[in-house]
């Protein structure tokens, strides 16, 4: 079970910093105020401080407020952003999404795909890839043009039962006359779960870690 991160605590640190930064400034600022001041108070009436110099600093103080004031706005835009991606992940939650990335779920010795040829072919060569891009299983596939069924049931070329997790399916197909048939694959699943402990919410199906983006089709139990 992943643990829900409340997205609103996100950039806590950040936070802490743009505090410690407005603090810093402030104080500087104060210090600054104390020196002209004392300056002025101070001054040969025959011959006046140049204006130029602290009318510089005091702009310089007002870019750097607005600058942090600046990226503090941008954290409270971020935090709304990644509540809106958290509640967006939430509504998949117990839908069926389809993927045409090659990757499917193993997941209790079954992973399944369709995979679907343009036009009849010769040859036809289906190669499962782990998440590492590693072949662990290659064997051949339908030849005829339409769609059809890959069921596979996670154990190697040499006949050793595989972990669950992400795999791939690649599939390459020729005709007679040796020319690339193009070809489709797409898997589908049920999330069943949601990961917000990263940056971005991650749907889970199974064991198998995918993002938002990857989603082709959602469809309803």
């Amino acid at each position: 079970m992943t643990t829900a991160i409340d997205p609103t605590t996100a950039g806590t640190a950040t936070g802490t910093q743009q505090n410690n930064a407005l603090s810093q400034l402030s104080g500087n600022f104060n210090t600054f105020l104390t020196l002209l001041t004392t300056q002025l108070q101070n001054q040969d009436p025959l011959s006046p401080m140049d204006s130029n110099q602290f009318t510089q600093q005091l702009v310089e103080f007002s870019g750097v407020e607005q600058q942090i004031n600046t990226n503090d706005n941008l954290k409270t835009l971020i935090g709304l952003t990644q509540s809106q991606g958290v509640n967006n992940a939430v509504g998949y939650l117990g839908k069926t999404v389809t993927l045409t990335n090659g990757k499917a779920a193993l997941s209790g010795g079954a992973a399944n795909w369709t995979y679907a040829l343009n036009n009849t072919a010769a040859m036809t060569a289906l190669t499962v890839t782990d998440a590492n891009g590693k072949v662990v299983y290659v064997t051949q596939g339908e030849t005829g043009a339409g769609a059809h069924n890959f069921a596979w049931d996670g154990k190697s070329n040499a006949g050793s039962d595989l972990p669950d997790g992400t795999y791939t399916l690649t599939v390459t197909a020729q005709d007679s006359n040796g020319a690339n048939v193009n070809s489709a694959v797409a898997s589908k699943g049920i999330v069943d779960q949601i990961d917000m402990t990263g940056d971005q919410p991650q749907l889970m199906i199974g064991p198998m870690e995918i993002p938002l983006s990857e989603v082709a089709t959602v469809q309803s139990m």
